[in-house]
């Protein structure tokens, strides 16, 4: 089976993307990790459908790099948006569906993709800690010297400890430089830290302003590049109009023989 697909990427959350409007091609959780291995297949943090949807201009179907099925992920979000350009859905404003319900986007002139989160309704404080979910769970922790972190080993026994490991949970770790947050993740699917994470930048810069309500504009950094989140703070742990803005970038298309 001949499999045609596009990467992209999202400040260094990179994808491997499917045109999948038909509905014909079918991928076993085996062809999708393998396709994601980095040695033994394309490479990539996860994998795409971009599908039919009635009522919309199109549906997401994420993938995490393990072959399993993922939830809201607000980098491959973007990147999808400005695939979906590139193939010939041209709208100024879009509206597609994912597995956590509608999603709006635009693109900007600037090459960024602005795209609509689900709101947040509860946020849960623990003993310097915070929970929460942007459309996929996210555990957030306010760290100092965050350039030298042990993310990998810190994030790992996290994930893994005995509240969340049954499902899993994405480790952010966050430092306010300036006027921007630095965030770095680990992701749950890739069980590794990722150059970016959109949901968890998203997690982060609310949680930033969790006393602070009203409106607000974070600029962040990732190891990947730049992002921006748009927000306001209704208080109680209730978060409205959020948009996670930055670029879903281009890399190149080609073919895959799958077994």
């Amino acid at each position: 089976m001949t499999i045609n697909f596009s990467k992209y990427q999202g400040t260094g959350n990179d994808f491997v993307i499917i045109d999948n409007r038909s509905g014909a091609i079918k991928l076993s959780q085996q062809q999708i990790s393998f396709l994601c291995d980095r040695r033994f297949g394309v490479g990539c943090d996860g994998l795409m459908f971009l599908g039919s949807a009635e009522g919309y201009d199109f549906s997401m179907t994420y993938f995490n790099a393990d072959g399993t099925e993922g939830t809201m992920c607000g980098n491959g979000g973007r990147c999808l948006v400005q695939f979906a350009h590139d193939n010939g859905i041209i709208k100024e404003k879009y509206l597609f569906v994912a597995i956590d319900g509608p999603h709006e986007a635009s693109i900007h002139s600037n090459g960024w993709v602005y795209l609509k989160m689900s709101d947040v309704t509860t946020v849960e404080e623990g003993d310097g800690f915070f929970v929460t979910n942007t459309g996929s769970p996210h555990f957030v922790k306010f760290v100092t010297s965050i350039e030298s972190y042990e993310v990998f080993n810190e994030g790992k026994s996290i994930r893994y400890n005995d509240r969340f490991s049954k499902d899993g949970i994405n480790v952010n770790f966050v430092q306010q430089q300036d006027e921007h947050l630095y965030v770095r993740t680990y992701e749950r699917g890739v069980e590794n830290e990722t150059y970016s994470c959109g949901t968890g930048v998203t997690a982060a810069a609310l949680i930033s302003r969790l006393q602070d309500k009203g409106s607000h504009d974070i600029p962040i950094k990732t190891i990947g590049g730049n992002l921006a989140v748009n927000f306001n703070n209704e208080g109680g742990g209730h978060f409205s109009n959020i948009w996670l803005k930055g670029p879903g970038t281009f890399v190149y298309k080609a073919s895959i023989e799958l077994k």
